[in-house]
């Protein structure tokens, strides 16, 4: 759940300051949604084949991802704002290849999360069936929380609502790091 929240809160901020960047239109909505997508995916396949590697623990691991996640976040909003002075007036190409760039890394990063976590789970509980299914639900209930833009966005802002991401991402990291 405290991972996917965070999840929720970063798409939602990064979208909106992708959008002050290159505009709302069409293309800008799609390319973020892409490469987010895009992000998502791969991590989830890197995410599967490091589950699978008995010599990684897996609990340090997803630790290490949730503080490496947070530390981009920290940071995410200044660094969109550096790289907007030098997109404005890009063709749609290099628009979406900057876009890619800025959120590739921090979304196959998240998109690791899942599988890690059910790999962990599998690895004690020998049952893939019942680890994916709740790890899955209860994951995809903290990405769904709308609660980020019902209260957080409008009391807290933009860098507010990243603060409190950066926040669980450091919980979730605590918590398997003491889980370990």
């Amino acid at each position: 759940f405290f991972s996917g929240f965070p999840a929720l809160i970063y798409q939602l901020t990064w979208q909106r300051a992708l959008f002050r960047i290159f505009g709302v239109n069409i293309e800008s909505v799609t390319i973020v949604v892409t490469a987010f997508m895009l992000g998502l995916g791969l991590g989830s396949l890197a995410g599967g084949w490091l589950s699978k590697r008995r010599g990684i623990p897996l609990l340090p691991l997803l630790g290490g991802i949730e503080l490496m996640t947070g530390a981009f976040g920290l940071l995410s909003l200044q660094i969109f704002d550096r790289v907007s002075a030098f997109t404005i007036g890009l063709p749609l190409p290099a628009t979406a290849a900057v876009s890619l760039a800025l959120v590739i890394v921090p979304t196959l990063l998240m998109g690791a999360t899942l599988p890690v976590l059910v790999g962990h789970l599998v690895r004690r509980s020998g049952h893939v069936g019942s680890a994916l299914g709740l790890i899955y639900y209860v994951n995809t209930l903290g990405a769904a929380c709308l609660a980020c833009a019902a209260f957080l966005f409008p009391f807290v802002g933009m860098q507010g609502a990243v603060y409190v991401a950066v926040g669980l991402n450091a919980a979730v990291a605590a918590g398997a790091f003491v889980a370990y």
